[in-house]
């Protein structure tokens, strides 16, 4: 089998895309309970006001909720708790050092199983003004018309 074939998307942070230019993506695993797995895998996830703080070498995300498991009962977690990710020590000082120099943040972008386990991909991510938001709707609006005439020739 090959590596796309293991990989199960769950969820999607589309608006990440919309409000910053993404420069560098980066996997990491999440730190979950058995209920929130069980959640995670039926797809309640939801990305779109998430963010990732770094404290005292560690990363988290904070924002990403995960609803409350049906079957959960007294398990079920806060579905907006903070949660830790798992990164190599490396990795984390250079998203640190990335984030205190240039004023970047760091987004998560997607969630998804990757061999049975649940990873979250993060983005070091450049805030885009109103001017770069509406240039890039420019962009996909000229690539629809273009796309509308070559298929209009066919």
């Amino acid at each position: 089998m090959d590596k796309n074939s293991q990989i199960k998307p769950v969820a999607q942070n589309k608006k990440a895309y919309h409000d910053y230019f993404v420069i560098e993506k980066y996997e990491a695993g999440i730190e979950l309970f058995g209920t929130e797995v069980k959640s995670v895998r039926q797809g309640k996830v939801n990305l779109k006001d998430s963010w990732c703080s770094i404290k005292n070498g560690e990363i988290f995300v904070n924002g990403m909720h995960i609803s409350p498991y049906e079957q959960g009962n007294i398990f079920n977690r806060d579905p907006i708790r903070v949660r830790r990710l798992l990164m190599h020590k490396k990795e984390i000082n250079h998203l640190f050092g990335q984030m205190k120099q240039q004023g970047l943040t760091i987004i998560p972008l997607s969630v998804y199983f990757s061999k049975g386990r649940a990873k979250l991909e993060v983005g070091l991510c450049k805030g885009k003004k109103l001017y770069d938001k509406r240039e890039t709707a420019a962009k996909k609006e000229a690539q629809r018309k273009i796309e509308r005439e070559m298929s209009s020739r066919r």
